[in-house]
């Protein structure tokens, strides 16, 4: 589903996600390893009942946590990373996120997310990785690739990459650099597919 209302509704929920994580002690940000490796056999063996009317991890992979979130009428299982690297320094802004869902009611698989913390101009922004350039549209936090036929191949990227960097401007103007680490990214996904196929 690529329509700017439905990318927005979306953003809110990822917003309302991630305050619970923040707001979680046992969240993601506070406990991420530093190596790709498979999480905890505690936390693999998790049922995603359990996890059912609230976002509940369900492992961390290198710098990648994979979280189950259930509704009503739905269920989405994303993978989360928060930058390493921000640019310039000492600028006030929201903490921001990367978000790779997987919404199986929806049809949706591997849907691109990225809040950078600060009302964003629609155009302009991009994320790179391995030396591609993927143009992003934004809705005021929040971005998405702006060609979703280029998604799957932004991914793909990703799992082969060391590093993706998301560059934007802010409605004032300033143009801000976050660099995430891809470690752990593909068993992230791994995952996120398992428990929401």
């Amino acid at each position: 589903m690529s329509c700017q209302a439905c990318r927005g509704f979306r953003a809110s929920v990822f917003l309302a996600i991630a305050a619970a994580l923040a707001a979680t002690s046992s969240t993601y940000p506070r406990s991420r390893h530093k190596a790709a490796k498979s999480a905890p056999k505690s936390d693999q063996s998790e049922t995603v009942s359990e996890a059912a009317g609230r976002p509940s991890q369900l492992g961390i992979y290198g710098d990648w946590g994979v979280y189950f979130a259930e509704g009503e009428k739905s269920k989405t299982c994303y993978a989360l990373a928060m930058p390493k690297g921000r640019s310039p320094p000492g600028l006030t802004r929201d903490p921001a996120y990367i978000f790779i869902s997987n919404r199986p009611e929806e049809n949706v698989r591997q849907e691109i997310a990225v809040m950078m913390g600060f009302p964003l101009k629609e155009s302009g922004a991009q994320a790179e990785v391995s030396g591609s350039r993927f143009a992003l549209i934004a809705k005021g936090p929040n971005a998405w690739i702006k060609n979703t036929t280029e998604e799957a191949h932004f991914v793909e990227a990703l799992k082969k990459g060391a590093k993706l960097v998301v560059k934007a401007a802010s409605t004032k103007g300033r143009v801000t650099t976050d660099s995430y680490s891809l470690a752990g990214l593909s068993q992230a996904l791994e995952r996120i597919d398992k428990e929401c196929p």
